[in-house]
């Protein structure tokens, strides 16, 4: 299946029924057989994932390249979809593992620290990953926004695997640590510590990137 001909050429019904429909409306139209729906869920998320893998792989190509088997992936497993749960983390979900798959035949792997404790704070409030514990400067510092976005994209190439997975889709995602167990299949103790980790390395790599960036 090629996703960017489905995205290009199919068409019969009318594109505002289709953007008026959930994503798990879409796939389980697109079970029935209604490829538009289909082509609809994938310019739908085209901006997002994309983004999404940018930061993952690093590269355009292979962000590109890991869109397509994200969606090949949605295509074959479409029945075994819950459409009782929602579309957007099983997506992101199937990329990331896609993305780590690709990296894995690159053997661009790298090992893993999970051994920062986990932080404070009650569960209401410790759901999601807090990136503003992160000094992102902002334009008035003088980097303009593709400087910014350049140095972010070196700290997060320096995390390792596992955590650059997880602080990517709690960030772009949201996540619950609840949700982020469910997707990833691991238990509640080990997304709270990874995703503190993750923070904390970004946090660590960022200020260290940033700081030489400010010397120049």
């Amino acid at each position: 299946m090629d996703v960017r001909r489905l995205s290009r050429d199919a068409h019969s019904l009318p594109e505002r029924a289709l953007a008026q429909r959930t994503d798990e409306q879409l796939l389980d139209d697109y079970r029935r057989g209604d490829v538009p729906a289909f082509r609809q869920l994938i310019e739908r998320h085209h901006a997002d994932l994309i983004r999404f893998l940018m930061r993952l792989m690093g590269d355009r190509q292979a962000a590109e390249d890991v869109f397509q088997e994200a969606f090949l992936q949605v295509h074959i497993s479409a029945d075994t979809f819950d459409t009782t749960r929602r579309f957007k983390p099983w997506l992101f979900t199937i990329a990331a593992n896609k993305g780590r798959d690709l990296l894995r035949k690159r053997s661009r792997r790298q090992t893993v620290d999970l051994s920062a404790p986990v932080g404070g704070g009650s569960e209401g409030r410790s759901t999601y990953v807090d990136l503003m514990e992160i000094d992102i400067p902002g334009p008035e510092t003088g980097l303009d926004e593709e400087e910014r976005n350049r140095l972010v994209q070196q700290a997060i190439d320096g995390l390792s695997w596992p955590l650059k997975e997880i602080l990517l889709l709690a960030y772009f995602q949201r996540l619950s640590y609840a949700q982020i167990s469910e997707e990833l299949g691991i238990p509640l103790g080990t997304v709270k510590s990874r995703l503190h980790s993750a923070v904390a390395a970004f946090a660590r790599r960022w200020q260290a990137i940033s700081n030489g960036s400010t010397k120049q």
